[in-house]
């Protein structure tokens, strides 16, 4: 009965290894990958921004601009520079190659499953959004734009 368990146990620790190991790499990269919606994106500026509306509106819908300047007739201009690099790695193993104890296999006393293919994959992108909102001489927003780019 102890054998039946033992043997059960170690099927069952087998399939889940082999398994793990068959991920792809776009599994893999849909782990690492940023998916917070409290960044700023287009759709944001878009939906949250209007003519007429207050600096302290703005600055709650998108947080603190990175410069914040005066044009030639000293109203404020706000600029919003992100800029993000996303870098991902994945790999993963078409096989599992272990040393299982109680099974001999050779002089070490171990099995290798699999044929311990491998494969991954790395990708770096880089994406930048520049929203620039201009204030009129009571503070409220009289004009804004924004450009986005992605490589």
């Amino acid at each position: 009965m102890l054998n039946k368990r033992r043997s059960f146990s170690f099927l069952a620790i087998l399939t889940a290894a082999l398994l793990s190991g068959c991920q792809s790499a776009a599994f893999h990269r849909a782990d690492v990958q940023d998916n917070s919606t409290d960044r700023m994106t287009v759709g944001k500026v878009q939906k949250e921004i209007r003519v007429g509306m207050s600096g302290a509106d703005v600055a709650q819908a998108l947080g603190s601009p990175n410069i914040v300047s005066t044009d030639e007739e000293r109203r404020e201009v706000w600029i919003y520079d992100k800029i993000a690099t996303d870098r991902a790695y994945s790999s993963s193993s078409g096989g599992v190659n272990a040393l299982i104890l109680g099974f001999g296999g050779g002089a070490a006393g171990g099995v290798g499953v699999g044929g311990g293919s491998s494969a991954g994959a790395s990708s770096t992108s880089q994406r930048t959004l520049t929203v620039i909102i201009k204030f009129d001489k009571d503070g409220k927003v009289r004009d804004f734009a924004y450009h986005t780019s992605r490589f």
